[in-house]
């Protein structure tokens, strides 16, 4: 028997002692999180997550996943299956998400990968400007700005990082092919920002404040949740 449980992920807080113990325990336990950001918007402040996939990420030994589509969300749940003295941690989004092309479903299970290039934009012979960081619906909004930048020939990769846990423990080599030396990077993320300065981010797209209630359409605007601040956000880290 695996045994699993599903809730809102900012209720994890109320099971935070049972989490924190099968990672203790090396128990195989997969926890299943839903409306993962302040995509709930009327729901308000109260039930939307901002430090909570920040504060599972810091438990020793549990897996956490944010996957941004179907693709990822079988593969994370694979993984899952397989950490046979680890838990996981899938934080699902509200939020209705399309597919995201792939060339290659191979190493989504590393954690992180890159899911698109400049020249799949439209941008050949393009020197790599900067690369943009995403997790979950997240990913959508990197995709579009990366097409915005692209239309000012500006060549950008975009990585999809739906486990910063399981990427972390890859080899420096495969590291470094999914983030080059001396290429900016920028996060996006609907959640506190503090985590992803490890990875040598010039900015991040994130938020450290509590949510308002209001349609998650508007707090996503309100927040600077859109392509053009993310595009403009690299557009100013490359002018740095």
């Amino acid at each position: 028997f695996i045994p699993y449980g599903g809730t809102f992920l900012t209720f994890s807080d109320y099971s935070r002692n049972a989490i924190r113990m099968a990672a203790l325990m090396k128990q195989r336990v997969i926890h299943v999180f839903t409306h993962d950001s302040i995509g709930l918007g009327e729901d308000g402040p109260t039930h939307q997550s901002i430090e909570h996939a920040a504060s599972l990420r810091l438990i020793p030994n549990l897996d956490v996943w944010r996957p941004g589509d179907t693709a990822e969300t079988a593969v994370a749940w694979a993984v899952a299956l397989q950490n046979a003295e680890r838990p996981t941690a899938l934080l699902l989004s509200r939020q209705n998400l399309p597919y995201s092309p792939k060339k290659d479903l191979s190493d989504i299970s590393k954690g992180a990968y890159v899911l698109s290039e400049p020249e799949d934009v439209g941008l050949k012979n393009k020197k790599l400007k900067a690369v943009i960081i995403a997790t979950g619906s997240e990913v959508q909004l990197a995709l579009r700005a990366q097409e915005l930048l692209a239309a000012k020939k500006i060549g950008v990769r975009v990585v999809s990082m739906p486990s910063t846990t399981t990427f972390d423990r890859q080899d420096l080599a495969y590291k470094k092919s999914v983030l080059p030396k001396g290429t900016p990077r920028i996060a996006v993320e609907m959640g506190c920002t503090d985590g992803w300065w490890k990875y040598g981010v010039a900015a991040v797209v994130g938020i450290d404040t509590y949510g308002e209630s209001a349609p998650a359409g508007v707090l996503f605007k309100h927040f600077g949740f859109t392509a053009e601040n993310v595009a403009a956000t690299v557009e100013a880290a490359l002018a740095r």
